[in-house]
């Protein structure tokens, strides 16, 4: 048995003490997860630094970006790492990771690899960020995409993992006089398709809890932000304008099974304290 150094005990004994104290009052008793896209340069520098520093902040899940995917946005680095290698650097901070984004075109070109990859991660959810299409589509091409992520969602079931769909601002305007996000409620399948629901649309009117109750049980995880109505910025959670007991009550509805936090590091980390004391 090799021999545990002051320091390395000190440091565990601190993350270990952390997450009990996260989980007192943690919304819905899932721990607090972050989503490592916003320190996708941190990660290109050091990434065991950066997953310390998130761990630090009071974090205990990430979700973290397709290597292969997103290899020039800062995730490049995580390459040439097998997927244990990266699993075993998160879980030697303290972290866990049960979700990733991948490109809807890496899916379609190279579903084979990336299910391998998502196997040796311990991933339990795949999480298209974006179909990517035009500015100009049509609600047929929605409808298209649509199905594509039908069939590839009957793939990842086959292979035990969940697949979901990320929204942001461009599902959230109408064509023909419907929401887009409500025409792709009814094109996708409820059970191989699951929803990650952006609550950033805030910005744009658009309320995270209406959703959860409207379509319950289609959704499988959140991304937080807060927003000041009179700023017109984003800012820490608990400071800005949702309820958010309101929120975390039609999460229970929607079928949510975690979350992540996604904002500069700055108010991510700001962020933690409410959320810890947020109880639902």
């Amino acid at each position: 048995m090799k021999a545990i150094t002051r320091r390395r005990f000190l440091w565990g004994s601190a993350v270990g003490l952390a997450a009990a104290q996260a989980l007192k009052g943690n919304p819905l008793g899932m721990p607090i997860g972050c989503q490592t896209y916003p320190l996708r340069k941190e990660i290109e520098k050091d990434f065991t630094g950066t997953l310390g520093l998130i761990a630090s902040g009071g974090y205990r899940m990430i979700e973290l970006c397709s290597p292969a995917g997103y290899q020039k946005a800062g995730f490049g680095p995580l390459v040439a790492m097998k997927p244990s290698e990266i699993r075993n650097a998160i879980r030697s901070a303290g972290l866990g990771c049960e979700s990733c984004h991948f490109q809807f075109r890496e899916l379609k070109e190279n579903l084979e690899d990336r299910l391998a990859f998502a196997h040796g991660l311990g991933l339990k959810q795949m999480i298209v960020s974006t179909f990517a299409l035009p500015q100009d589509a049509t609600m047929a091409d929605w409808a298209k995409a649509a199905d594509e992520l039908n069939k590839i969602g009957e793939q990842t079931r086959q292979a035990g993992i969940q697949l979901g769909f990320h929204n942001h601002n461009f599902e959230f305007k109408e064509l023909d006089g419907v929401l887009i996000y409500d025409d792709l409620m009814k094109h996708l399948d409820a059970n191989l398709v699951k929803m990650q629901f952006q609550v950033a649309v805030i910005s744009l009117g658009f309320e995270a809890a209406t959703f959860l109750t409207k379509y319950p049980g289609r959704f499988i995880s959140m991304h937080l932000v807060d927003w000041s109505a009179e700023q017109k910025k984003e800012v820490a959670i608990g400071t800005g304008s949702i309820n958010w007991p309101n929120l975390f009550a039609a999460a229970r509805i929607g079928g949510i099974k975690n979350y992540f936090v996604e904002m500069d590091w700055d108010l991510m980390r700001a962020s933690t304290p409410y959320l810890r004391k947020l109880k639902v």
